[in-house]
C-alpha cells in the first residue's frame, strides 16, 4: 500500500508517493490547491493509499507561518473526505531549501529551477523520503 505525501501550498499543491512496496518516495505531481482534493480521489480511486502525510509550515522557532492555519484546516477537510486513510501531520521547515540544493547539486537548469511546481514535488518527495526513513527505525 502507498502513501502519499502532500506539501500544501495556497496556490498549488506539491505531491509524492511511494512505491507499493513502501521502499522508495517518488515526486508524483504538482496541483492547483483548487483541484487537489478531485485529484486525490481520482487517485485514490485507481490506486490503493494507505495514508497521507502532510507537511505543516513552521517558523524557524517552530511558531506557526502565515499559511500553517490554512494546512490545518486542509488537515482538517482531508480527513473528513478520506475516511478510511490516516493522516499524519509533519514539519515541513527547510525542505523547500533542500529542494532547491538538490535541484542545484543536480545540474537542472536554471529555467527548471525557477519551476515552483518542480520544487513543491521534490519538496514533498524529500519530506515523505524523511517520514519514511522515521519509520523505519
Amino acid at each position: 500500500m502507498r502513501v502519499l505525501a502532500i506539501d500544501f501550498g495556497l496556490k498549488r499543491t506539491g505531491l509524492a508517493v511511494t512505491d507499493p512496496a513502501g521502499i522508495i518516495a517518488s515526486a508524483l505531481d504538482t496541483v492547483p490547491s483548487t483541484e487537489l482534493m478531485t485529484f486525490l480521489k481520482r487517485y485514490t480511486a485507481k490506486e490503493s493509499v494507505e495514508g497521507f502525510v502532510v507537511g505543516v509550515p513552521c517558523n524557524l522557532d517552530g511558531t506557526p507561518t502565515d499559511v500553517t492555519a490554512n494546512v490545518r484546516l486542509f488537515i482538517a477537510e482531508l480527513k473528513r473526505q478520506f475516511p478510511k486513510q490516516w493522516v499524519e501531520a509533519v514539519d515541513e521547515r527547510f525542505t523547500s531549501v533542500i529542494a532547491q540544493r538538490t535541484m542545484l547539486d543536480s545540474g537542472i537548469g536554471r529555467k527548471a529551477r525557477r519551476d515552483k511546481g518542480t520544487v513543491d514535488r521534490i519538496s514533498a518527495t524529500i519530506m515523505l523520503q524523511g517520514w519514511m526513513d522515521r519509520h523505519r527505525r
